[in-house]
């Protein structure tokens, strides 16, 4: 059974059984529409950002709002199903990341709250399939460059430096095998991070800021949009 209001379709059986929701709206031909103001809070947050900006509630605020609507996003698309609740979570966690990062002393309790993130989109996106021939590839990138960034790490920043990689490479694997949009935007997070630890612990890279913020949103949204390629989802 399914009802129509304004144009929103809601499976009212799927409801009722508990089963994951189809999401509230017609999102697929209004993506665009509705992801305006994640581009808009986007393009304020680097028309306001300079190397001089001193930290601050207000600037960790704009820099965490396009995260913070990919929330709202989800919620308000498609706001059933385990699969969303998880991507909502991360996101969150990702928002608190986000927040202590403007920080410097605060890093440690960062780079916790993203490992959190990481741990939620492993769980979203779910062994199967299992695909372990990606892990070769992986690991075959991951090994030197960690190498060469572990030799300039200091001491107390190692072991949690080393478990985070661990946590962000199973990421990575996860969401290759998952494909779609979550294969681009595991990538695109797992390349903001590279480029973030080499511009903070080995050599300053010109334009770090931008690519690695730029490359960090577009991974997030491109993570948001597969709740709408999600297999329960299409099964229901």
């Amino acid at each position: 059974m399914q009802a129509t209001l304004g144009g929103s379709h809601v499976d009212m059986d799927t409801r009722e059984e508990g089963l994951p929701g189809k999401p509230r709206f017609s999102a697929q031909p209004h993506v665009g529409r509705w992801l305006s103001p994640f581009f808009l809070t986007c393009a304020v947050y680097f028309l306001l950002w300079s190397p001089e900006n001193q930290p601050s509630w207000v600037g960790a605020l704009i820099k965490c709002l396009p995260i913070l609507y990919l929330v709202v996003f989800l919620w308000t698309v498609y706001p059933g199903g385990s699969y969303s609740l998880l991507l909502q979570g991360a996101l969150l966690c990702s928002a608190v990341g986000d927040s202590c990062l403007v920080w410097p002393e605060a890093f440690l309790h960062g780079m916790a709250a993203f490992a959190v993130a990481h741990l939620l989109y492993l769980w979203a996106f779910g062994l199967t399939p299992l695909k372990p021939g990606l892990l070769l590839p992986i690991l075959l990138a991951s090994i030197p460059y960690y190498g060469l960034l572990l030799w300039h790490l200091p001491p107390d920043m190692v072991l949690p430096l080393t478990a985070y990689s661990l946590v962000l490479a199973l990421m990575l694997w996860r969401g290759l095998a998952r494909g779609g949009s979550t294969c681009w935007g595991a990538l695109l997070f797992t390349l903001s991070d590279a480029v973030l630890a080499w511009n903070l612990f080995v050599h300053p890279l010109p334009h770090a800021h931008l690519v690695v913020m730029a490359t960090y949103y577009a991974a997030q949204v491109l993570i948001a949009l597969s709740a709408f390629q999600s297999p329960r989802l299409k099964s229901n």
